[in-house]
């Protein structure tokens, strides 16, 4: 029996001896902020007697998504799970997920005023509430401080600077950016160009001007030999290019800024908004918190308090301290300004938060995002040209529905 089976059961023993308390089972993905989310959860756990949050580790978000999978249908599944943006409406879809609008309905409304709309909003989908933010971010650009004072280069604000900017910091040594070949990144540039990679009608649009746009400037930057391609696989190995100097740009999420700092020894790194073209919007990232279809009334009831009490603004600002997620809600800034203002880069994500959007809403966009990536990689590694890499993805999504 493994130590978390056994813990789940003598909590459960333990609370038949008083009145009987409802064992809320958690997976998440939050390997590097693991010790927060159980000290987090034994709050909680003291703090009343009618629930007993019980956190597991269960691997990346793909990881994670897989085990839950094989998990429905049987009864070794969890109450509360965190699902990645794009399986959140899949889950959705095949009706896996709690429809939680009657209880999201009955929070105080002072709290969900105080929520921000980009965040809260990302929780719905068809009319009803199926999930609750937690673990939000959003992508920034992180640059070689250094190598740009050096060369005099400025942080880039639009796509030409941005691609102006790659060649200025290329060298015999050195590429100017580390492009990683993930679905999002790409998101970023086809919104922050006023495009979408699904229409609002849920079609896919993979292969659309503005995509077709943002993949031939990858092109000519890659071309001209100043960047590095990654796979989404290799997100770690990018990671490490970007510390050892062999590339002087890269884009991520806010929350691999923690790693960015402590082995980047060599120089000063830092972190900047993502340029912007015809709009400034960029996509949200992370997991929405869900309650499994197969929870009982009080498990629902147990999930959503477990979810209103990291709402705390206390337990908002150790949470985003821990993980550097975004806030969640606006009560919780005055207690994050010392540490935003012990390190601005921290705060870059949060000022993009205003123009944020979520990813695409559909279901099938899970399956249809492999497609894009492998466009992605045909081209930039393949020599495909853009638009007929990004019109074979069209068509496998349109085949694929």
């Amino acid at each position: 029996m493994s130590a978390y089976r056994l813990l789940t059961l003598l909590l459960v023993c333990l609370a038949s001896f008083g009145k009987a308390q409802t064992v809320i089972e958690y997976w998440h993905s939050q390997d590097a902020a693991q010790g927060t989310v159980q000290a987090l959860s034994d709050a909680f756990n003291a703090s009343q007697s009618e629930y007993a949050v019980v956190p597991r580790y269960v691997g990346n978000y793909q990881e994670a998504t897989i085990k839950l999978v094989a998990a429905l249908g049987g009864t070794d599944q969890p109450v509360l799970f965190s699902a990645e943006g794009t399986v959140f409406p899949r889950l959705v879809e095949e009706g896996a997920l709690a429809d939680l609008s009657d209880l999201s309905a009955a929070l105080p409304e002072a709290l969900v005023n105080d929520l921000y709309p980009a965040l809260w909003g990302s929780g719905e989908l068809d009319g009803s509430r199926y999930g609750l933010p937690w673990t939000s971010s959003l992508p920034v650009l992180f640059y070689n401080a250094t190598a740009f004072e050096q060369l005099g280069v400025a942080v880039p604000k639009t796509w030409e600077e941005f691609e102006a900017a790659a060649a200025r910091l290329t060298t015999r040594q050195t590429e100017g950016y580390i492009h990683v070949s993930a679905a999002f990144i790409f998101e970023m540039m086809v919104s922050t160009r006023g495009g979408s990679v699904v229409t609002e009608e849920g079609r896919p649009n993979l292969n659309s001007p503005e995509a077709v746009d943002a993949l031939a400037m990858l092109k000519r930057i890659a071309d001209a030999g100043n960047a590095t391609v990654r796979s989404f696989a290799e997100l770690d190995v990018a990671l490490v290019d970007f510390v050892r100097t062999k590339g002087m740009m890269a884009f991520a999420s806010i929350a691999f800024w923690p790693q960015g700092q402590r082995y980047s020894v060599a120089f000063r790194p830092a972190v900047a908004p993502v340029p912007t073209g015809e709009s400034a919007a960029v996509p949200l990232i992370g997991a929405q918190l869900v309650v499994l279809k197969r929870a009982t009334e009080e498990e629902r009831r147990g999930a959503v308090a477990f979810w209103q009490f990291l709402m705390e603004p206390e337990h908002q600002a150790t949470w985003v301290e821990a993980s550097y997620y975004l806030p969640t809600r606006l009560a919780a800034l005055p207690l994050l300004e010392a540490w935003y203002h012990e390190d601005p880069s921290r705060r870059v994500a949060l000022s993009q938060l205003e123009n944020a959007v979520s990813r695409p809403r559909v279901g099938a966009y899970a399956v249809w995002q492999g497609f894009l990536e492998e466009a992605l990689e045909k081209s930039l590694r393949g020599g495909v040209p853009p638009e007929v890499a990004l019109e074979e993805a069209q068509r496998r999504a349109l085949e694929s529905r």
